[in-house]
């Protein structure tokens, strides 16, 4: 390696130690911390949309739930995964519950009707991995 990339891997192996010293001193707030819920208690985050092909469109959104909060029964134009961030949250789907904590992940078919509830004391977290139609509302309440 010449000088020119020991210098770089030098300068890139202290910003990343000055991060992670902010963040453990609490100067870097959590993406929880920075959400601003709405009425129901729930902040959602796109992260990602990019076309998959022609017809479909990959999405990624960071859900944030307050104590308690839940999102009611709904359907989406596509498959989703749900990855419990934080916390622990609590899907209906087909006539069963299903309880998830952090590091936990759910199938969603295409369609499915399901809800979502935050089952912890504190601010749970997930997120949430579409492959859905284009040109399709992401997110459709069930009647």
């Amino acid at each position: 390696m010449n000088a020119m990339g020991i210098h770089s891997a030098k300068s890139l192996a202290y910003a990343a130690a000055g991060i992670v010293l902010m963040a453990g001193a609490g100067l870097l707030s959590s993406p929880a911390s920075a959400q601003k819920f709405g009425p129901n208690g729930i902040a959602r985050t796109e992260t990602v949309r990019h076309a998959f092909d022609s017809d479909r469109e990959a999405i990624q959104v960071r859900v944030d739930f307050a104590p308690g909060a839940a999102f009611p029964k709904h359907t989406h134009p596509g498959v989703e995964i749900a990855y419990v961030l934080s916390g622990t949250v609590e899907y209906e789907m087909h006539g069963e519950t299903i309880r998830l904590q952090a590091g936990e992940s759910l199938y969603i078919p295409a369609g499915a009707a399901h809800s979502a509830k935050n089952v912890a004391d504190g601010v749970s977290a997930e997120l949430a991995s579409y492959l859905v139609d284009k040109n399709k509302p992401i997110v459709m309440l069930d009647k």
